[in-house]
């Protein structure tokens, strides 16, 4: 059975709205003595499995690289475009719903001197130069190995994001699931695990789509070429 892409994103998407209406609607806030915009903070329901999926998206990101750099799979280096622009766009709603809780809890959007928050958006301008690179660049092996190295050596601010909030704890606040404290009620546990099992699967969905689409822009690449050599 050929599982469409495009179908898993859309039950993935479906997902993430119900998650965002629960989160808003549904589940209860947060203390008022914990932070100072209690009512804010209902936008993690949305922020954490955006994070959790830009992660896996550049999990993904990393073998794409990595099985192209050394062994030249087709297949790879569509994992690595396919991957890239997924990391790209659930960083991006990372970094833009923890900038709205930022400006209502900090009084600012951004805090220059987090780790954790510099390190992931490293990650997602790492994204956005493989996607627009890419798309300046022509297609080429030493454009590929390019911009696999680039997606192999950057990897190593993944560990660095997921330690970042355990050992240099600024202003983010540190993790809350998965923890000995158990800071989580089972309302709110239940909304962030719909979340990310909806964010999962929509990256799934989303790759998928990715490097079919991938796979039929080289093809009409390979065919214009064909058509122009035979013009000639």
């Amino acid at each position: 059975m050929n599982i469409k892409g495009e179908a898993v994103a859309i039950v993935g998407l479906t997902g993430a709205a119900i998650t965002l209406w629960l989160g808003m609607m549904w589940a209860p806030s947060v203390s008022i003595a914990a932070f100072k915009a209690p009512e804010a903070q209902r936008i993690f329901y949305w922020h954490v499995p955006s994070a959790w999926a830009a992660m896996i998206a550049f999990g993904m990101l990393f073998v794409g690289s990595i099985m192209w750099f050394f062994k030249r799979s087709e297949w790879a280096w569509r994992l690595h475009v396919a991957s890239s622009e997924a990391g790209l766009a659930t960083g991006l709603m990372c970094v833009w719903s923890g900038c709205i809780w930022g400006a209502a809890e900090w009084g600012v959007p951004w805090d220059w001197t987090d780790i954790r928050l510099n390190t992931f958006a490293m990650l997602t301008l790492l994204s956005l130069y493989l996607v627009l690179g890419r798309r300046s660049q022509p297609d080429g092996v030493e454009t590929r190995d390019t911009f696999a190295a680039f997606g192999m050596y950057g990897f190593v601010l993944v560990p660095v994001t997921y330690i970042a909030t355990r050992l240099w704890q600024i202003r983010h606040p540190g993790p809350v699931v998965a923890t000995s404290e158990g800071s989580l009620n089972s309302d709110m546990s239940i909304v962030l695990f719909i979340g990310a099992i909806s964010f999962t699967v929509l990256i799934i969905g989303y790759v998928m789509a990715g490097m079919r689409l991938t796979e039929l822009e080289m093809r009409l690449e390979d065919l214009q070429n064909q058509y122009e050599e035979r013009v000639q």
